[in-house]
């Protein structure tokens, strides 16, 4: 076949590409993730008994804005990262603000607090567990935004692999927090942060062979 018959035979079945196609993929990985984690969290943990009277709390809301911000920042990332030749973007710096918020917000705490009650605010009841539950509750999410990632075409596969990850330990600690009893702001910031960055390592080390193409 001729380079002209070719060009031509191709052409005559292209369509117009969809401008949302990144989105809509992210947005099915997004809702597939969530729910698998809400799924995971209710058969091997349990929602906590007392989630109703919790809600009406603003330490139950600053506890869950931690993960919605860095899901925020985390899904620019992402989805930038997914179109090829793009870089991150300024996400880094907003999820380095986060952690950064919370993990000063951890440390005013402590300093505040009584020499022998700072244990209890940075263990919890929970810090042998904490971080597995976490990391568990995120593999579905992990598992989507991968298969999201590969039908699209990015050139960075480490730090979209890491980004993805770190986006799938924000899911799933989301969900974590309407299961956790924890309310010191010192454990968020120790042990959550340690949830999301086990995915996040996990997702650099598989980026390069998950998402070449």
């Amino acid at each position: 076949m001729k380079t002209d018959d070719l060009v031509t035979m191709l052409a005559a079945g292209a369509e117009p590409a969809d401008p949302r196609y990144v989105e809509k993929r992210f947005a099915v990985a997004l809702a597939a993730g969530l729910a698998g984690a809400s799924l995971l969290m209710v058969a091997l943990l349990g929602v906590r008994h007392d989630l109703m009277q919790v809600m009406a709390t603003g330490m139950f809301w600053l506890k869950v804005s931690f993960p919605l911000a860095v899901i925020c920042a985390t899904l620019s990332m992402t989805t930038r990262l997914a179109r090829p030749g793009r870089g991150a973007g300024p996400g880094w710096k907003v999820v380095g603000l986060v952690l950064a918020g919370f993990w000063l917000g951890g440390v005013a705490v402590l300093a505040a607090a009584p020499a022998e009650l700072r244990p209890g605010l940075m263990l919890g009841d929970t810090w042998k567990v904490c971080t597995t539950c976490v990391t568990v509750l995120s593999i579905p999410a992990f598992c989507a935004l991968f298969w999201a990632l590969r039908g699209l075409a990015p050139t960075r596969p480490r730090q979209t692999g890491a980004s993805a990850g770190l986006l799938a330990g924000a899911q799933g600690l989301l969900v974590y927090c309407f299961h956790c009893p924890e309310t010191a702001l010192p454990f968020w910031a120790i042990w959550y942060t340690l949830g999301m960055l086990v995915p996040a390592v996990l997702g650099a080390a598989v980026g390069k062979a998950l998402l070449r193409w």
